[in-house]
């Protein structure tokens, strides 16, 4: 008879092969999408449009504000209601059955073989020229790809692997550790709103100042253990005297979380990581080549199975130990 505990190891083992053999579902029935709508709805709703006028600036502010958090709890609770209701009907029919539909459940919240695939993207399209490496860039990251070199590229797709492993892979995977699957979606939700409404300034001709304040700080405070999770298995897997700096290269950039990852990425790779203007991260090292991109794919990898391979080696210490 398979435990609580053994049922949630075989399904993350379960969603795991799913998004390695599947990849994702179809838009209509991938939870992340519904999340999306809703936030796309919902975002009409709470930020204005760049350069509308503004009758009382700090009232108005704080009024977008408190709308904008409002709307962001109603679709979090949506969300997590949705997923403690789905485990509650998991829980209660055959193990096995269980386990497998928990599995399926689950896969959407996490995408390794969508992130490992663009990444792998865009190494082939530059391949063929450096503009349409470029052009497959642009699919991928939201800054202005038109000038960047060979190596910029490089640079770019390499972050953003090491940001989005934390953001799509490990922190989903942490909280499906910590509360299961509804601590999974509520993170999904999270990251999405801020992927949606966390920009500083305008964003498809809306003014996101205020109105994605909140998304972004609450993102901020999810993010925070999976990123530093993600760095530390970095540096387990890959061990050196890079590890002293990485503390001090992860405080380089804006954010409170990429840093860490992509820090750790660029000192363990000995690469350059850097957002010209923002930040420059192991900045006397030389700029990836693409045998450097393809040693990021297999650390990545190597970070995904390594959560996978704790997740369950804590979760039967943990139930050995009741018992």
């Amino acid at each position: 008879m398979f435990s609580a505990v053994g049922i949630s190891c075989g399904a993350l083992v379960i969603a795991l092969l799913l998004d390695v053999v599947c990849g994702e579902p179809a838009a209509r029935w991938h939870p992340v999408v519904w999340m999306g709508r809703y936030l796309d709805w919902a975002g009409q709703r709470v930020a204005p449009l760049a350069g509308a006028s503004k009758p009382s600036m700090l009232t108005t502010n704080w009024r977008i504000f408190w709308h904008a958090a409002g709307l962001w709890t109603v679709g979090a609770t949506i969300t997590t209601l949705l997923a403690v209701g789905l485990y509650d009907v998991v829980s209660a029919i055959p193990p096995i059955v269980s386990m497998l539909l928990l599995g399926c459940a689950l896969k959407p919240l996490f995408a390794w073989r969508m992130l490992r695939d663009e990444v792998l993207a865009v190494e082939a399209a530059l391949c063929e020229s450096l503009l349409a490496g470029r052009g497959r860039l642009a699919w991928l990251v939201s800054r202005d790809v038109a000038s960047l070199t060979h190596g910029e590229v490089r640079e770019s797709v390499i972050e953003s692997l090491a940001e989005n492993l934390n953001d799509s892979v490990v922190s989903p995977i942490f909280w499906f550790a910590v509360a299961g699957l509804p601590g999974a979606a509520l993170y999904r939700f999270a990251n999405t709103a801020d992927a949606m409404w966390g920009y500083v300034g305008e964003r498809g001709s809306r003014d996101w100042q205020w109105a994605g304040k909140f998304a972004a700080r609450v993102d901020d405070v999810l993010s925070w253990p999976g990123a530093r999770l993600t760095a530390f298995l970095v540096v387990v897997l890959l061990p050196g005297r890079w590890v002293t700096r990485l503390p001090r290269e992860a405080r380089r950039t804006p954010s409170p979380n990429s840093g860490w990852p992509m820090a750790a990425f660029a000192l363990s790779l000995n690469i350059r990581l850097r957002k010209p203007g923002v930040y420059a991260l192991n900045g006397d090292a030389p700029e990836p080549t693409a045998g450097h991109l393809k040693k990021a794919i297999r650390l990545a990898t190597a970070v995904l199975l390594s959560v996978v391979f704790g997740f369950v080696v804590i979760a039967l210490l943990r139930q050995s130990s009741h018992w």
